[in-house]
């Protein structure tokens, strides 16, 4: 008789552990499910910045063709590039690659533009065209090395994103 309570206790002892091991399973199979609905989620993510940002650069080499067949003038076009540039999700310090457009574009970026240029007085809009001029002067050779070297990025940049999201 004495041995009947030890086996109903070793029975139960194992019905514990076996209801312990399936919830222990049932977890394990809910986190690998959550972990690949994460990983899932980064590759997505990762994949709407590539082409946001192939986007992006595609712009970028348009307007820097554009700035060295002169079609486009110079402050447009640093205006234009220092926005774009910094909107890229996955690049890093772009500043510091290409400094004379970032530069020049802290420089005019206080200029009023469009229909707030408009409403300048003629005097007003030819003191500033003349700074912007002066700025544009002194920085050309260096704006120009800065978009041949963006040019160069660019492209390397967009193969790298064409690569990545094929």
């Amino acid at each position: 008789m004495l041995s009947n309570p030890w086996i109903y206790l070793a029975l139960l002892a194992l019905v514990i552990i076996g209801v312990l091991a399936a919830i222990a399973t049932k977890l394990l199979r809910q986190l690998k499910q959550q972990t690949l609905e994460q990983e899932q989620q980064k590759a997505d993510q990762q994949l709407a910045l590539q082409q946001h940002d192939k986007k992006i650069i595609s712009s970028v080499v348009i307007i820097v063709r554009a700035l060295k067949e002169e079609q486009c003038d110079i402050a447009e076009g640093c205006w234009r590039l220092s926005v774009l540039l910094d909107s890229l999700k996955l690049s890093q310090d772009l500043n510091v690659q290409f400094p004379a457009i970032f530069k020049f574009y802290e420089a005019i970026k206080h200029m009023p533009i469009l229909a707030a240029r408009k409403k300048l007085d003629k005097k007003s809009r030819m003191k500033l065209d003349f700074e912007r001029m002066k700025l544009e002067a002194e920085m050309v050779d260096d704006i120009r090395k800065d978009i041949e070297l963006l040019h160069q990025y660019a492209n390397e940049r967009n193969s790298m994103l064409s690569e990545a999201s094929a």
